[in-house]
């Protein structure tokens, strides 16, 4: 119930600074020198950074998609996040039609709980936006459900919202302490690029990337954030990946308007040029990975500061749910793995010297927990939960499928060399992970009721 850290480096997004750290019951009560170790467990973190745990706020677990379901289950995927340092993982509720934003929630938490095991969340995707559920945005967020994603595709899939309905979605928001974020690409261009393609024969993966190229996302981009300004109203944008969407977003925010954008760590580190491959299908996402001058776009945006968080919308399909679009780039389940790759990769990227440790722990800890209301989280302080990442700067990880935690049976991230690697990941003082192996348990993982934002 007691334990000290000592002898390492707490890296916090603001502060880098020599300090032990004291946890009692699950909480941070001590951050400091000459802390009293009567009765604690002593954990020797000489040479390592102290980091608070990463927050994964985009991912599908056991999400019905494509006529199948996402290969980790709540288990699978929560297990999976600890042994890479991520200590609360953001889900998707989604709403079916005549369901409540509550209702929907509730449901999802009922298979969740019992599995997980980190602490969750869940955004509420809208998709039947009726007067009842505007209405219920108070009580929602009340209760600890304060964010929502509005799909602008997807509309064969029956997840799409018109454009009108996510106006509304943006007046209530600012009403009601909400958050409303975008899946943003245009859906009838993409309707008619793949058309075209299957009239040619075109229909290896290359041509899911041509039928949804960086215009088709920047447009969208750039829609949502006009009506965001004019209703002068918070807007989240889910997986940013092109350059001119960037722009916009970078723009927005520079006149004054609270614009936030999310990247992924896939577009960050592959091109487009991964659908040219034998096995290109098995890094089906949308947005797809673009050409390079968006992924520069992208890190010069999280250089800037207008990037505000990186998730990786994790949504694995297994081989055999990839294959079946072999053939026909419209049959390949759209989703990548990433969830424990998420913090080994970012850190990674600042001991390259690409960012600094503090704008990692920023972008996958701090900032979401500010922007979702996860006050406990994001930061090793006094008063915080003890969600606590042990990280060695020295130890040299290549990412292989045999060392992940994943029920997926293989890694898009497969031969990717590391600098650096998690050593010990803690779930509110717990130890879930040490040295490669899992050691946390399901059903540890616990709900979060989160704050709105201020009104």
């Amino acid at each position: 119930m007691k334990m000290l850290i000592q002898n390492g480096t707490v890296v916090n997004s603001d502060s880098t600074i020599r300090a032990d750290v004291l946890v009692e019951n699950g909480k941070i009560t001590a951050v400091g020198s000459n802390l009293d170790s009567t009765g604690a467990e002593i954990v020797d973190a000489a040479g390592q950074y102290v980091l608070p745990g990463a927050i994964d706020s985009h991912t599908h677990l056991e999400m019905p998609f494509n006529g199948t379901v996402s290969a980790d289950s709540y288990l699978a995927g929560t297990r999976a996040a600890a042994c890479g340092g991520v200590t609360t993982v953001f889900d998707f509720a989604i709403q079916r039609k005549g369901m409540g934003i509550r209702q929907i929630a509730e449901e999802r938490n009922a298979l969740c709980a019992p599995q997980a095991c980190v602490d969750y969340a869940f955004h509420v995707a809208l998709t039947d936006l009726t007067d009842e559920v505007l209405a219920e945005f108070q009580d929602a967020v009340a209760y600890g459900l304060m964010s929502y994603k509005l799909f602008m595709v997807y509309k064969k899939d029956g997840l799409m919202m018109n454009d009108a309905d996510i106006y509304k979605a943006l007046l209530r928001s600012k009403e009601t302490g909400a958050l409303i974020s975008v899946h943003a690409e245009n859906p009838d261009v993409i309707d008619m690029n793949i058309e075209n393609f299957l009239k040619n024969g075109q229909t290896s993966a290359w041509y899911h990337y041509l039928s949804r190229p960086e215009f088709v996302e920047a447009e969208a981009d750039k829609r949502a954030i006009h009506w965001a300004k004019s209703a002068n109203a918070p807007l989240y944008i889910v997986h940013l990946a092109n350059a001119d969407g960037m722009k916009a977003v970078e723009e927005a925010v520079t006149d004054g308007y609270t614009i936030y954008a999310e990247t992924c760590p896939q577009y960050l580190h592959f091109t487009c040029d991964v659908y040219k491959r034998e096995d290109g299908r098995n890094f089906v996402c949308s947005p797809p990975m673009k050409g390079q001058a968006s992924q520069d776009a992208l890190w010069e945006g999280i250089r800037k500061g207008f990037i505000t968080t990186v998730a990786t919308d994790h949504c694995p399909f297994s081989t055999k749910q990839k294959n079946w679009g072999k053939d026909d780039f419209t049959k390949i389940p759209n989703g990548c793995m990433g969830i424990e790759n998420l913090y080994p990769y970012m850190l990674s990227e600042a001991n390259k010297g690409r960012i600094t440790l503090n704008r990692a722990v920023q972008l996958c800890s701090k900032n979401p927990a500010d922007i979702f209301g996860c006050t406990e989280k994001g930061a090793v302080l006094p008063g915080k939960d003890a969600d606590i990442v042990l990280y060695n700067p020295d130890i040299a990880f290549t990412i292989t499928n045999d060392k992940m935690h994943s029920d997926c049976d293989y890694t898009i991230w497969e031969g990717v060399q590391l600098d650096g690697y998690v050593t010990r990941t803690y779930s509110r003082g717990r130890l879930v992970f040490k040295d490669g192996e899992f050691c946390g348990e399901a059903g540890w993982g616990k709900f979060l009721k989160r704050a709105g934002r201020k009104v």
